[in-house]
């Protein structure tokens, strides 16, 4: 029979601790909901007594979301805990995470505090928060650098007083694998009243082993693991919840341990967070990167096209991806080359393959993907195929204080000349506005990113614009020492990389805002 691993989401709390990943209420209500959604068995809603606004967020949470335990975050101060308890209260299940570290560089340098002061301020604010909540969480920050003996005692004390959850943090990702899975073993072995209470990790991923860790520590007994939506977190991040349970899932030979998620909703919920939070997901980050079911490889979409699993060890559709990706490009094979014509109702043998297979390559090595228009031409055309369908020819642009910033566009596209003017909040989001209304598809705009390559106030900036037009992603860039320039350079790039891409048939003027 299965064991069960409980999983903990602390997106909304540790999440939203990343550099620029403040959410607001709606936003936090449409996450919570979605994560509901995963079955995910404890949210990490917030953290009450930060702010008011995080104190409503929480609140509204508890009172809105049903189906999974609601957590609030809690120092080990009597106020904190108050403040959680009133936040927390309308849930289904509610539950106080208190927290105090047990560390010596923290005891000392932050909290300035003796190690007995510390065991006595966590056991007051357990028996504290357990007579507020029917369920209490007790965390030891920096349990990782902790010393052992002391970590044992505040433990043993902490269930004594009511905590039913324990959680080993590995604060700052300093801890190995076998450091850390060690660590659980001897704790749940050395503590007297261990079978009481839930053993649970918070394991952060500094050094890049937050998943690593968090599975050595169920191998060795823990049975809850908090984690985030795409490993987001301070610093380095948290364990990706999508590579623990998809890891206990596809590795369940070795791992007799469910958890309650529905493995089909992660890529959507991912797409959620990254979308609200502004925080892209790698192209190549495990599970739900846009290339994590992407082949390119001749080898491999040969052995793909033979049989699924020679290159995947979990179907697409298992975590919520339609369907794997079979890339073409300079790295493809035949085999990729004739399936790929074969669904465009093409069916390609023989010498004719052969040519076609030779004009392929020559223009994958002027193109970075090929497209099904592109394979099209090939047959009309051979590699003679302009990738550069649109050209900036001139680009006007003025703001100031007090005027509404305008851009003027001149584009070559596909050999004409094509003007536009528009206004927008800034000078780059009129010419990107200006150039956009000559085009179609032109593409939801991603990402836009700049950065200097040099110093100096004459810096040369490159631009990075990442467009989405229907399943398809492609990524700009742009340089020049006038950034607009160079952000109109990366959104002609883009552009230029969406399949059917043309000029609008109706473009007059434009000056929309």
């Amino acid at each position: 029979m299965s064991d069960r691993l409980y999983i903990f989401d602390t997106t909304l709390r540790d999440g939203e601790q990343s550099p620029g990943c403040s959410m607001n209420l709606d936003e936090k209500l449409r996450v919570a909901h979605a994560l509901a959604v995963l079955g995910v068995d404890i949210i990490e809603a917030g953290f009450p007594i930060a702010s008011p606004g995080d104190f409503e967020a929480v609140h509204r949470i508890a009172t809105d979301v049903r189906g999974p335990i609601i957590a609030g975050l809690a120092r080990a101060h009597p106020k904190d805990i108050e403040r959680a308890a009133e936040a927390v209260k309308p849930a289904e299940q509610a539950r106080i995470h208190t927290f105090i570290a047990t560390s010596p560089i923290h005891m000392q340098a932050k909290l300035r505090m003796q190690p007995d002061e510390v065991l006595a301020m966590a056991v007051a604010a357990v028996k504290q928060a357990r007579s507020l909540a029917p369920e209490v969480e007790f965390s030891a920050e920096d349990a990782g650098r902790s010393e052992m003996d002391f970590l044992c005692r505040i433990i043993e004390a902490t269930i004594a007083a009511g905590a039913r959850v324990i959680n080993i943090p590995d604060t700052v990702g300093y801890m190995t694998p076998q450091e850390f899975g060690g660590r659980i073993k001897e704790l749940r072995e050395r503590v007297p009243n261990s079978d009481k209470a839930i053993f649970s990790v918070h394991c952060h991923n500094d050094l890049g082993l937050a998943v690593a860790n968090s599975l050595s520590a169920v191998e060795n007994g823990a049975r809850q693991v908090e984690c985030t939506i795409n490993g987001l977190g301070e610093r380095a991040g948290n364990a990706s919840l999508e590579e623990v349970v998809m890891i206990l899932r596809t590795r369940s030979d070795r791992y007799s341990i469910e958890t309650g998620i529905d493995t089909t909703k992660i890529v959507p919920t991912s797409k959620l967070v990254s979308q609200i939070t502004g925080m892209p997901v790698q192209a190549n980050k495990a599970i739900v990167g846009a290339n994590a079911f992407a082949h390119e490889s001749g080898i491999h979409q040969d052995g793909m096209l033979k049989h699924q699993k020679t290159y995947e060890i979990m179907t697409p559709e298992s975590v919520g991806w339609k369907t794997n990706r079979m890339v073409l490009g300079k790295h493809s094979g035949r085999a990729a080359l004739k399936s790929r014509y074969a669904e465009l109702g093409i069916e390609l043998d023989g010498d004719e393959l052969i040519a076609v297979f030779e004009h392929f390559k020559r223009l994958a090595d002027k193109k970075k993907d090929i497209f099904d228009e592109d394979l099209m031409a090939i047959l009309e055309h051979g590699d003679d195929v302009e990738s550069e369908r649109v050209k900036l020819i001139s680009l006007h642009a003025a703001s100031g204080t007090g005027d509404t910033p305008v851009a003027a566009v001149e584009l070559e596209i596909e050999g004409q000349s094509h003007k536009a003017t528009a206004e927008g909040d800034g000078p780059v989001d009129a010419a990107f506005k200006a150039i956009k209304s000559l085009v179609e598809p032109n593409g939801k705009l991603l990402l836009y990113a700049v950065n200097a390559i040099t110093a100096g106030t004459d810096a040369q900036g490159e631009v990075t614009v990442r467009l989405q037009n229907g399943e398809r992603i492609v990524n700009g860039q742009g340089k020049d020492t006038d950034i607009v320039v160079a952000s109109a350079k990366a959104l002609i790039d883009a552009l230029n990389k969406l399949p059917g891409m043309h000029a609008r048939k109706v473009h007059a003027q434009y000056s929309g805002v």
